[in-house]
């Protein structure tokens, strides 16, 4: 681990201020170089110990007042602060109520302990956790090398969707849920400029750039996320699938939120996770949903399709019956 110096930010101002006194022009879009942000730090204390991180100066702006504020939109949604920590979501109400996929994907998540500490930014923003990404002895693609290792190597855990230059998968299971709900990014940058993002283009595919996992530059970082409206008719499932019982990352993860009233779907979005490199929106397979009435027989041809464009590795088709059960379960329940 490098040294570095630590600044204590009490505005969101004031941090990227901090920011900016370290990162030249020529490297904002570079994360990692200059100075870091850090909140609950669970990921961004691991990247330093894996030397994947090495920043001048972490800008902590865990204390920052409002920045965890949960609070409803003036037309009826609700904007959830980057510092709320996954804990603190799961005990609001309207969450609860209303945004039950979030829920659930919250109350799968990591320990209590770590929940207590990871913040909704945090979670959003973390890196992969493919094994050859954090093995110091291996130049994969997304650190600059010419080749993915996990194609031919041990890559069970990995994608089985968009898999082509990068195998690896995104470890937020909120982002699964956050995304099937249309949720929105707040972004803030350097001189106050802020930008709302669809969760959908947060995301970077390795393709385009295998540096990085979103669009945030160094002299950025996440405001909030906004959760639109959702009408009485809506209905929201979350099935997430682990090694384990016990807490364990995502080997596949769904959720599904459609306006369904006796039975019949009017409206619905799918996303995936632990599919594919980013949180995958699988809106053609949603589509098939409307105007349908929800039975064996959809849930099934759902679930098959979502799978038709799968490309699995060599120990990892597994995931394909996997996420079609998952699929058609969460299908199922919506009735």
């Amino acid at each position: 681990m490098n040294k570095f110096s630590w600044y204590q930010a009490s505005s969101v101002e004031e941090a990227l201020k901090a920011v900016n006194s370290t990162v030249s022009e020529s490297l904002t879009a570079k994360p990692g170089t200059g100075a870091v942000f850090k909140s609950g730090g669970i990921d961004v204390l691991d990247l330093m110990k894996e030397g994947l991180l090495q920043p001048e100066m972490i800008v902590n702006i865990r204390e920052i007042p409002g920045l965890d504020s949960i609070e409803d939109t003036a037309d009826g949604g609700l904007k959830i602060g980057a510092n709320a920590t996954l804990a603190e979501m799961m005990e609001n109400e309207k969450i609860k109520q209303n945004y039950q996929a979030l829920y659930q994907s919250l109350n799968h998540a990591a320990t209590p302990q770590l929940r207590n500490m990871a913040s909704l930014g945090g979670n959003l923003a973390q890196r992969t956790r493919c094994w050859y990404f954090r093995s110091i002895d291996h130049q994969c693609f997304r650190k600059g090398g010419s080749t993915c290792f996990a194609k031919n190597g041990m890559n069970e855990f990995h994608s089985i969707l968009k898999n082509g230059m990068c195998s690896s998968v995104h470890s937020s299971s909120i982002s699964t849920a956050l995304m099937a709900f249309d949720a929105k990014v707040e972004i803030t940058g350097s001189k106050g400029k802020q930008r709302l993002v669809d969760l959908d283009d947060f995301f970077i595919l390795p393709g385009d750039d295998p540096s990085r996992e979103n669009i945030l530059r160094s002299d950025e970082l996440i405001a909030a996320v906004i959760l639109p409206k959702i009408s009485s008719d809506t209905k929201s499932i979350y099935k997430k699938q682990g090694a384990r019982e016990s807490y364990d990352w995502a080997l596949a993860d769904v959720a599904i939120v459609a306006d369904v009233k006796s039975g019949k779907c009017s409206k619905a979005t799918m996303a995936l996770g632990a599919a594919a490199p980013v949180p995958l929106r699988i809106q053609y397979a949603a589509d098939m949903l409307v105007n349908e009435k929800i039975d064996e027989n959809i849930a099934k041809e759902v679930a098959e399709a979502a799978m038709e464009r799968a490309t699995p590795l060599e120990h990892n088709a597994y995931k394909v019956p996997l996420f079609k059960a998952l699929i058609k379960r969460s299908v199922l329940q919506l009735a």
